[in-house]
């Protein structure tokens, strides 16, 4: 029987994975990182994932990871394990988020094919096996849904919940709006919005429902990251508008430079934010030096306005 999902509200983490020159994997520097994101108020870790460069890991560094942010964590947070790939391969990363502990499994999309709807929750169903452990279906690239296909997935036990990496917010809404109106168990389903620098977003994905997101932001200026959080929460619309103008529209902007750079930029600010995080696995790029200096005067800004509206009561 699958067990109930963690809470999975606040502010969704996803832990950058730190290496080292050489690009082999430091899990000192991750138990850091992990404590890091507690501290800031993570309300969750999503370890192993996009951010965490599930691409570029191993089956067994993936596993070393989650148990290293269990441990960290102590029950303090939950902590979400990266699956996906291939059909054998996705199952086997279901297991063994399973067998560390994990309080779940974000399920990637499969490698490289595209099926028909079918065959897509097909692959959900296959992967998930017979695991006690409840799994969001990330919809994005080969994995994206129908509202049919999203209603299907209620048929397999151990599926809570979909976040979205698509974009596309009126298919989103159909699925949200087809969900619940099955019932049953699509009443309490989640969703997610999981697209890059969510916080752009936000607003649009609230007003369908669609209220939790994940903030890649949170690995590198979690202060800034929480207050547009609280601001959302409270439906303080000149906060937002504040925060998007003084800091996350000029990243979005830098970040759309370069491909990828939605992982390489954030783990970029968090070493000039004094993390020891490393370096991109190929084939993701470092920013130049141009866009570094760039960066550090993007995060100095922000910082800035946040401060401005602290200082004013807000």
């Amino acid at each position: 029987m699958t067990q109930s999902p963690a809470e999975l509200n606040g502010l969704l983490a996803f832990p950058f994975t730190p290496f080292t020159d050489d690009l082999e994997l430091d899990l000192d520097a991750f138990a850091d990182h992990v404590e890091f994101h507690v501290a800031a108020g993570a309300g969750a870790l999503f370890v192993g994932c996009g951010t965490g460069e599930y691409s570029s890991l191993a089956p067994d560094e993936l596993n070393a990871l989650v148990r290293t942010a269990l441990d960290v964590a102590g029950g303090r947070v939950p902590v979400w394990a990266g699956a996906g790939g291939g059909a054998a391969t996705a199952r086997a990363g279901v297991a063994a988020a399973a067998a560390a502990g994990a309080d779940g499994v974000l399920l990637l999309p499969p490698y490289l094919v595209t099926g028909p709807p079918d065959g897509l929750v097909a692959h959900v169903r296959y992967a998930a096996g017979d695991t006690g452990l409840p799994v969001i279906v990330y919809h994005r690239a080969t994995a994206v849904l129908t509202e049919r296909s999203a209603v299907a997935l209620l048929s397999v036990p151990s599926v809570t919940g979909i976040k979205d990496g698509h974009g596309d917010i009126e298919r989103m809404s159909r699925i949200v709006t087809a969900v619940r109106a099955a019932g049953g168990r699509g009443r309490d389903f989640l969703f997610f919005n999981g697209l890059p620098t969510a916080e752009v977003s936000a607003r649009a994905y609230a007003a369908i429902g669609v209220e939790r997101y994940s903030s890649a932001v949170h690995g590198c200026v979690p202060e800034i990251a929480q207050r547009f959080h609280r601001a959302l929460a409270e439906g303080d619309g000149a906060t937002m508008d504040t925060l998007l103008n003084g800091f996350y529209l000029p990243l979005v902007a830098l970040r759309d430079e370069t491909p990828g750079f939605a992982v390489s930029l954030v783990k970029a600010a968090a070493r000039l934010r004094g993390q020891k995080v490393g370096p991109v696995r190929p084939p993701l790029a470092e920013p130049t030096d141009g866009q570094l200096r760039r960066l550090e005067q993007i995060i100095d800004h922000g910082l800035g306005v946040l401060a401005g509206l602290e200082a004013g009561g807000r």
